[in-house]
């Protein structure tokens, strides 16, 4: 698309779920859950561009750049509609495709999700400093490597959080095995992160999830997106949904799939897909609330809580770059 190749996995059919990864990962992050969702849904996990076997351009790599990228992928393989799942940076873009295309978005589940409050892990925060150019390819050095590694491992032997995420976070690092995908990642994270944490917040426009279905799944462990986010979240999405994973870190799908497998069939099953016409679209954008039968006046919708949220202030939705400035 655009000249640049696309990666992605598909499998199953029927209803059609888009599952969207984080930063520094790819669709082989799907693993665990991707072959029991096909039995009864088309499941479409993209590379998102930047990432695994997807081409990695000096381009564009912000919030809004990708959730571009999704529709245009969804209209190659002609799709028209999907329930959109996205984890960490993935439930960014999710949040971002909704806002820019409801009428194809059936339903929302954000796992551990940025994009909610300014608090992150302090790695993506160094991350996205100057100096990380130079910081990086140090990881792909024998010894750095190895010694990584045994920290994570004991970590996880010991039974701590942060070890909760060992083996996942070792794939992150052998995922920048180039210049080119080091360059990529950055580019990625400096639209989202800076020294003082995330850059954006889905906040102030969370009233506008009023009608469409919402999931939110967290690891009570979470230490790079932590749960505490996923909590705000629930408070300001109308009518979403909770579920948070005790011993889970940042991949809850990955320690525990089995229930994030039930979480989400329940979810699916008990949910109706959103549908939003324009004259809906604008309605719920002028008055805050969703427009009601004529014979049933509008509830009052809580207006958006970004003011509560001291974090929140600092920009729109997107901020810099996304979440539709």
């Amino acid at each position: 698309m655009h000249g640049y190749r696309r990666a992605f996995r598909m499998a199953g059919s029927g209803p059609v779920l888009l599952l969207i990864h984080g930063i520094g990962d790819d669709s082989s992050t799907w693993g665990p859950v991707l072959d029991d969702l096909a039995r009864d849904h088309t499941v479409l996990a993209p590379d998102l561009l930047g990432h695994g076997g997807s081409d990695k351009p000096r381009g564009d790599y912000s919030i809004g750049a990708y959730a571009n990228g999704m529709r245009d992928l969804l209209s190659v393989l002609d799709i028209d509609r999907a329930t959109l799942v996205g984890h960490s940076l993935g439930g960014g873009v999710a949040m971002q495709f909704a806002y820019q295309y409801p009428e194809r978005t059936e339903r929302l589940v954000l796992i551990g999700a940025g994009g909610v409050a300014q608090a992150v892990t302090p790695a993506l925060r160094a991350a996205s400093l100057p100096f990380a150019d130079l910081v990086l390819p140090m990881l792909r050095w024998p010894g750095v490597r190895f010694q990584t590694e045994l920290v994570l491992r004991t970590l996880q032997a010991l039974d701590t959080s942060l070890g909760r995420d060992a083996e996942d976070l070792v794939r992150l690092v052998d995922a920048l095995p180039d210049a080119t995908s080091r360059s990529a990642f950055l580019r990625t994270l400096r639209a989202v992160v800076d020294w003082r944490g995330q850059v954006v917040t889905m906040l102030d426009r969370c009233y506008l999830t009023a009608g469409m279905p919402t999931l939110l799944v967290w690891g009570a462990d979470d230490l790079v997106v932590p749960v505490e986010h996923g909590r705000t979240a629930h408070e300001a999405m109308p009518e979403s949904r909770l579920e948070v994973f005790e011993r889970a870190g940042h991949f809850p799908f990955h320690s525990h799939p089995q229930r994030f497998l039930g979480v989400l069939r329940e979810f699916l099953a008990d949910t109706e897909p959103a549908h939003w016409s324009p004259a809906e679209w604008r309605e719920l954008l002028r008055t805050g609330r969703a427009k009601a039968p004529d014979d049933e006046p509008a509830p009052a919708a809580a207006p958006p809580p970004a003011w509560e949220i001291p974090e929140a202030r600092s920009g729109t939705l997107a901020g810099r770059n996304g979440y539709g400035r």
